[in-house]
């Protein structure tokens, strides 16, 4: 008897089950919008982790209604949303779920909904999508149906987190070797951590992404495929989702982007696979060492200024056309490597420069048409500028100072930046191009250099200054306070970067060095310095910028009449007086730098300077520092506290 029962009582547990699910669709057809959006809210509170209630929801012919009222310009955008988060919580169940779902051409509907301007009906659409895609009964030549699918979900990338992550996992899922799904790949982990972070943990049949880029790079591969895979890897290595030392950079990435730039290579591969490199090995000081010794790589760029060959050699015009096309990319592509591999070692920026004629290519390369090639010779002679041995030979025997100011004179914002960058090189004390760019009228150039907007060339203009005024005549001293005004030299104290702030403050100080010139310069302009100084040690500056300002007064009080501005000025007493007893090691020992200069016996006034101090209580606070735990503090204290005994 049990046994005939049984049937009965299953048939009316599951019909029970049915009409318990038919009121959440009956629901969906209500003439009440308000209605049909709480059926829909309260469908999916009803379908999470019930994956019976999914299938029933199924065969009742939810499905067919969502994707209607998903689909209705009628609809709200808020019921629109609801309708696709159900049907990627239907997606979630099992995968005859996602073949239902697939059978009323749910992928169409949804990549259609991606049109839309909601960023909440995106991201659902996106999510239903993901969890669609990533089902293995999904074929993946949906994503590829329509030639602008692609296209328009590189451009939803950026609008959020949650469409970053989404659009990656279908990707990812979507790319079984095929290179339209490569390529995006390439786009999205440039210049984006979080994607690369995204793309790394990425599985694909049981497989990490960055293992299937790295077959990708196997030589018997076709050349666009090697390329590409090279680039991803090499963007979310610098994105830093993989190490720079990881095996797969450094013995399968690199190697492959130095054969792309061999003779054996097509013009256009060789130009992708020296700027791939140039940015791969950018920021690396290993990685450029490993570069420069990888088949003889310096010496085979030399070639990419080869092009066009002379026409002689070429009989082809098509040929001869192709070559002219690529000539400026080639160069291009070699400076750009060049100035990565050049951007530390010295060893191998010699290497650089000794290849054939390569400062008459720099030099040539600053004067060309193409503003592109422009920038990246400029970038080039920068990174060679960072080597002392060359300033003094190379740049001195090829002038190279001479198209620099000619660069300098009227490029884009992009060029100066670099430019800037290099003349300040070009400016330090030990360059022998440093006379003769003063000569040629440096200093009014890097003064209105001082009042861009953009920031980098305000910074530049203001350290070429300071590297400039290091060590200088009181002549030049003289031109650049000239040259800046003080107006504009209290505009860079103000200003809101603390780089330029410490710039200029260096400056001031290379500006008061040597006492005939502190005299000079704090005749002339002593009050504005003074006030400039109290500004900076009463504002809200970090120890840095404070201890820069103290270094300064040091200076200030080692001239021979300018220590007096100090002597008269009770709230600059004070602030000296404040800093040595900072808690901050740096600013107390600057500070004490200031009174040891004050107080010095062998100068004429000490002992009137001497007594003034004494009765502010700088004696007192000297005799404590003498007991710091501090050995330089210590040092200091029991020096100055000497010259009260002498």
């Amino acid at each position: 008897m049990a046994c005939v029962l049984e049937a009965p009582l299953r048939m009316s547990v599951l019909s029970e089950v049915t009409a318990s699910s038919r009121h959440y669709v009956d629901r969906l057809f209500d003439l009440d919008p308000q209605k049909v959006l709480q059926g829909v809210i309260d469908m999916k509170n009803a379908v999470i982790g019930n994956n019976k209630q999914k299938a029933n929801l199924i065969v009742l012919g939810a499905v067919p209604r969502l994707l209607y009222l998903l689909q209705q310009e009628t609809s709200s955008t808020e019921l629109r949303t609801e309708c696709a988060v159900v049907l990627g919580s239907l997606a979630m169940g099992t995968e005859n779920n996602v073949k239902s779902l697939l059978d009323c051409h749910i992928i169409p509907a949804l990549l259609q909904g991606l049109l839309l301007p909601d960023l909440k009906f995106i991201e659902a659409c996106l999510r239903c999508l993901r969890t669609i895609f990533i089902s293995p009964v999904t074929p993946e030549d949906l994503l590829y149906t329509d030639a602008t699918v692609i296209s328009h979900l590189m451009s939803l990338l950026s609008r959020s987190r949650y469409t970053q992550e989404y659009i990656c996992q279908i990707f990812s899922h979507c790319c079984k070797v095929r290179m339209q799904a490569l390529k995006c790949f390439s786009v999205l982990a440039f210049e984006n951590p979080q994607v690369s972070m995204t793309l790394v943990n990425v599985s694909v049949d049981g497989e990490l992404l960055p293992q299937i880029f790295v077959k990708m790079l196997q030589r018997d591969k076709p050349i666009e495929m090697q390329l590409t895979s090279a680039k991803c890897l090499t963007s979310m290595c610098r994105a830093g989702a993989i190490r720079t030392d990881d095996s797969c950079i450094i013995l399968k990435t690199l190697p492959c982007l130095v054969r792309m730039c061999s003779k054996e290579r097509l013009l256009e591969e060789r130009v992708e696979g020296a700027e791939t490199l140039a940015y791969l090995i950018e920021t690396d000081v290993e990685l450029q060492r490993i570069a420069s010794i990888t088949d003889h790589l310096i010496v085979m760029l030399a070639d990419y200024f080869k092009y066009p060959s002379s026409v002689s050699a070429i009989t082809d015009i098509k040929r001869l056309d192709h070559d002219l096309k690529h000539a400026h990319e080639l160069r291009q592509a070699a400076f750009k490597l060049y100035a990565s591999l050049g951007a530390n070692d010295e060893d191998i920026r010699k290497k650089i420069i000794e290849t054939e004629n390569m400062m008459d290519r720099i030099v040539n390369g600053l004067s060309e048409s193409s503003i592109k090639v422009r920038l990246a010779a400029v970038r080039c002679l920068h990174s060679l500028s960072r080597s002392v041995q060359q300033l003094r030979t190379s740049f001195q025997d090829h002038a190279v100072w001479k198209p620099l100011m000619k660069v300098l004179q009227n490029a884009p914002n992009e060029i100066l930046v670099v430019a800037s960058s290099t003349l300040c090189n070009l400016l330090l004390e030990f360059s022998p191009s440093k006379e003769p760019i003063l000569e040629s009228g440096a200093i009014e150039l890097l003064c209105s250099l001082t009042q861009s907007e953009n920031l980098a060339l305000r910074v530049n203009g203001i350290w070429a200054l300071m590297n400039m005024a290091f060590q200088a005549e009181q002549k030049i001293k003289s031109d650049i306070l000239r040259g800046l005004s003080t107006e504009q030299l209290f505009q860079l104290l103000s200003d809101s970067d603390v780089n330029v702030l410490m710039k200029t403050l260096g400056l001031l100080r290379n500006l008061l060095s040597t006492r005939p010139h502190i005299d000079h310069i704090m005749s002339t302009h002593g009050k504005q310095i003074m006030q400039a100084v109290t500004l900076i040690l009463e504002g809200e500056h970090n120890i840095e910028v404070k201890e820069q300002t103290l270094c300064i007064l040091a200076n200030i009080a080692d001239g021979t009449t300018a220590k007096e501005l100090i002597m008269t000025n009770d709230d600059i007493l004070q602030k000296i007086k404040y800093y040595m007893s900072h808690s901050n090691a740096k600013l107390q020992l600057a500070a004490m730098f200031c009174i040891s200069n004050l107080i010095w016996n062998e100068e004429e006034g000490s002992q009137e300077r001497q007594d003034k101090l004494r009765d502010m209580g700088i004696v007192d606070i000297l005799h404590k520092l003498s007991q710091s735990s501090d050995p330089n503090l210590c040092d200091k204290a029991k020096t100055a506290l000497q010259q009260y005994l002498a």
